[in-house]
């Protein structure tokens, strides 16, 4: 039998601007990292998407960034490690109080954009965010880019890993995503994503941007719904998991 997760980066809205499809996502996915006010989000909109998580039966996990509203935490910041984890406590405790609100464990953290990419090369930055999950609870999942460094720290620091693997994304040889400016990052053929996410899930492996193929775990796959083209092909990826023997569960259940 096989289970994966699929995960979505949800409560990014801010104030009067509106982003991503949240209810609507929600249907979809069985964990959701929520953004804790510091790339997006606000208070009132932390806790509508802890509620609505809730209402959906979705595991809630925590998705902090670097204070960079302007930048959507997309770049990247230079900072001692210390600061590093100073960022990822406060995020974390912020979101714990809506998540104690309703009940909810915090089950993850998935650090979020520039903060998440750096950590995935950066062994003193990667130590510090899972330092900081164990400070604050030692329980919470630490869910980074399968084959980084920030799965080696997680288990290092004593933490439960899971590996994430991107279904839209190209990947590189040596496991990493190819960026986002570079042509051929983002896959926008919907039967290659799919075709490409089942192989990572059932196979452990994926088939570089230049041909190589690379060995990975695919505990959780990271999922977009912020338009209703992306929303669809969720509910299609789902689907065909599901349909190939795959079950569809939080991280919780995997590690």
């Amino acid at each position: 039998m096989y289970k994966v997760d699929m995960n979505s980066d949800l409560g990014e809205s801010f104030g009067a601007y509106k982003i991503g499809m949240d209810a609507e996502i929600l249907e979809f996915v069985s964990s959701a990292n929520v953004a804790c006010g510091y790339h997006a989000g606000d208070p009132l909109v932390m806790e509508e998407t802890v509620r609505i998580a809730k209402t959906a039966g979705v595991a809630v996990g925590a998705h902090p960034g670097y204070p960079d509203l302007m930048g959507f935490g997309r770049r990247n910041m230079v900072c001692m490690p210390k600061e590093a984890k100073a960022y990822v406590k406060y995020q974390l405790g912020a979101l714990q109080a809506f998540t104690r609100t309703y009940g909810l464990t915090l089950q993850h953290c998935k650090p979020h954009g520039a903060l998440y990419n750096m950590a995935a090369k950066d062994k003193a930055l990667a130590m510090a965010i899972a330092e900081a999950i164990c400070d604050v609870d030692d329980r919470i999942i630490l869910l980074g880019l399968a084959n980084s460094l920030m799965i080696e720290a997680g288990k290092e620091a004593g933490l439960k890993v899971a590996s994430e693997v991107f279904a839209d994304r190209a990947y590189q040889a040596d496991g990493t995503l190819v960026p986002r400016k570079l042509p051929g990052a983002v896959i926008h053929d919907t039967e290659e994503a799919i075709s490409r996410t089942i192989r990572m899930v059932k196979e452990g492996f994926v088939t570089a941007i230049t041909g190589e193929e690379v060995p990975l775990s695919a505990d959780s796959i990271c999922v977009h719904g912020d338009n209703p083209s992306a929303l669809a092909f969720v509910k299609n990826i789902r689907a065909r998991l599901e349909a190939e023997g795959v079950s569809i569960v939080p991280i919780s259940e995997i590690v």
